[in-house]
């Protein structure tokens, strides 16, 4: 059963991790995927091929998520080539882990703009095309640790904080129009960001874990595919947790 049929989906981040995983898991329940990153490397152009290859429309585009000049063009782009975008996910984030007492004001500033200013961003640029197609989902990519917080995570924590706030205040503003926005909050999921920390540090936080495993990008993505399925279509405002019960 294909969810997604007809549908068009935009992903932030897409090119690696868990917006990979999300890019592929859409392509696979029958929706035409477009996706941005910084850049246009070996996974940004492997991606588009990989989309294509399942049968769908697939387009990556470069741009900038944290700048609204650049998140405008490309959702513009967007529907100039697909026709209307029906679920944004909003999954462009990076961490800058450190104490505070060491945070610079460019570690926060950075992991600020990236991480919730882009949500902003995207949100403003594909409302107007939502409005008027007087339907939408929009899928806010947060973290378990913008819910519970974390020793030397604090501007990472911050910006996760922030997009759960937005999330629940544009689910009541654009309800009426059939406009719906939730927020996920995976925990420890095993990518390229999670591989650099040290076994002794991956190995405590799935200690933690009732599940006793650290969570795939496929177990993301498959919450991001409900919410953008008609199957969610009364969950709105919503933050679930994709944890393995670990924020239990």
């Amino acid at each position: 059963m294909k969810l997604l049929e007809g549908k068009t989906g935009l992903i932030t981040g897409g090119a690696r991790g868990i917006g990979r995983a999300i890019a592929l898991d859409f392509a696979k329940h029958g929706a035409n995927v477009a996706f941005s990153d910084m850049s246009a490397d070996d996974n940004f152009t492997s991606l588009e091929k990989e989309i294509t290859a399942l049968g769908v429309k697939a387009k990556g585009y470069v741009s900038d998520a944290s700048n609204l000049e650049s998140s405008q063009k490309m959702v513009d782009e967007v529907v100039k080539d697909f026709g209307r975008i029906d679920i944004l996910v909003n999954n462009a984030g990076i961490t800058r882990d450190t104490l505070l007492m060491r945070m610079t004001e460019e570690q926060w500033d950075l992991v600020m703009n990236v991480n919730l200013k882009s949500v902003f961003n995207l949100t403003k640029a594909v409302q107007k095309y939502m409005l008027k197609q007087r339907s939408g989902s929009i899928i806010n990519v947060s973290s378990v640790v913008g819910v519970s917080g974390n020793a030397g995570q604090s501007n990472y924590s911050a910006s996760k904080a922030g997009i759960i706030g937005f999330t629940k205040s544009i689910a009541r503003e654009l309800g009426s129009r059939n406009i719906r926005c939730n927020a996920i909050a995976p925990g420890f999921i095993i990518t390229e960001m999670t591989h650099k920390l040290p076994d002794e540090v991956r190995e405590d936080w799935i200690k933690k874990i009732p599940l006793h495993r650290g969570g795939t990008p496929e177990d993301v993505a498959n919450t991001v595919v409900y919410l953008g399925s008609d199957l969610s279509s009364y969950v709105s405002g919503q933050v679930i947790n994709v944890c393995g019960a670990m924020n239990t």
